[in-house]
């Protein structure tokens, strides 16, 4: 998991600009990352690329910490590994 952590955070600065001293696991995913409808695309795009897997309609409705976010895409690498 702390892997994913990493990964997660290096992108979402690099890609996002966020400031990395506001990601933390119980943070606002929304707020710190100050996203927007066409943001949300390029955040599914970055993770698409950065752990390949698709992301489906839908999933990011219940994500709304950095937390969920980091739990979501754990469930999705193992997801693709069972596969």
């Amino acid at each position: 998991m702390e892997k994913i952590i990493e990964t997660t955070n290096a992108f979402l600065v690099d890609e996002f600009e966020a400031d990395a001293g506001l990601i933390k696991p119980g943070a606002s995913l929304k707020e710190v990352l100050d996203l927007d409808s066409l943001d949300y695309i390029d955040l599914v795009v970055a993770l698409e690329s950065n752990f390949h897997f698709k992301v489906q309609p839908g999933d990011f409705l219940p994500l709304v910490t950095f937390s969920d976010f980091y739990n979501y895409i754990h469930a999705q690498i193992r997801k693709k590994e069972a596969a």
